[in-house]
């Protein structure tokens, strides 16, 4: 399935069906495919919006977390966004939370799953040489539970940004900036129900640092996938899409009176 891409001003993003917007933030090595199970899903009950975040196109001293999360605000504001279910997946989660704990005012509620922000085992100390594909390979591979998952397509597109030099530096920046950007101490100041969806065998952000994320976010609540790596919404997205739609659903119900 191809979506358009619209474009205003500097802005280019998806946005699909109609409703509370759901808004979608994608990781370090992130593309729309993603994310296609969750959109085709959740456009029948959401608009689903999925900004183009410039990880590799921004300039070397704003390419940081902090930089990301300006320009997520930016986007919200640009287009008078209000309401929105924020959800971001490993350095999009990250992005998600710096954003909210800024700009706390239009986010309705916050999902996060296999996000950086506590702790993370990015592309460790060994990056590679340039040109190195079967290290890439058995690093895209690590992203999942099952391998099978990391398509030569996959591999292809990392590889792709891998072998870019000024690319490779950018990357660095982010994933350093990722690592200095510790939230701990703040995460206590979230005040929106936030959901936590986390893959059992994730080896880059592992299921105590989701544990850790449901102890200091008060109105949070974790739900574990078994067989299941550091991306839920690819890898078992029926299971991920169910527990994604049970919350948003329970959020719109009215309260009951005792």
């Amino acid at each position: 399935m191809s979506y358009e891409i619209k474009q205003q001003d500097k802005f280019r993003y998806i946005e699909e069906g109609s409703g509370e917007p759901l808004m979608l933030l994608h990781g370090l090595f992130g593309a729309l495919s993603n994310f296609r199970d969750l959109i085709e899903y959740f456009r029948n009950y959401n608009k689903v919006i999925v900004p183009m975040l410039p990880l590799l196109e921004m300039d070397i001293l704003h390419t940081s977390v902090g930089g990301l999360a300006k320009f997520v605000n930016k986007f919200i504001e640009s287009r008078q966004l209000k309401d929105v279910h924020l959800l971001g997946n490993s350095l999009g989660g990250h992005v998600a939370l710096v954003h909210i704990l800024k700009h706390p005012e239009r986010i309705k509620s916050l999902i996060l799953t296999g996000s950086s922000g506590l702790f993370e085992n990015g592309m460790g100390d060994s990056y590679p040489k340039r040109g190195d594909y079967e290290y890439i390979k058995r690093k895209t591979e690590l992203t999942f539970y099952d391998p099978q998952m990391a398509t030569k397509e996959l591999v292809d597109e990392v590889y792709s940004i891998t072998n870019n030099r000024l690319k490779v530096i950018k990357i660095i920046a982010l994933a350093k900036s990722a690592i200095r950007n510790n939230l701990g101490e703040e995460l206590n100041q979230i005040k929106q129900p936030t959901l936590l969806v986390w893959g059992n065998n994730d080896t880059i952000t592992p299921p105590f640092v989701a544990r850790e994320f449901n102890r200091l976010i008060p109105n949070s609540e974790l739900c574990f996938i078994d067989k299941c790596g550091h991306a839920p919404m690819m890898e078992v997205p029926g299971e991920f899409n169910a527990i994604l739609h049970k919350f948003l659903k329970k959020l719109n119900e009215p309260a009951t009176v005792a």
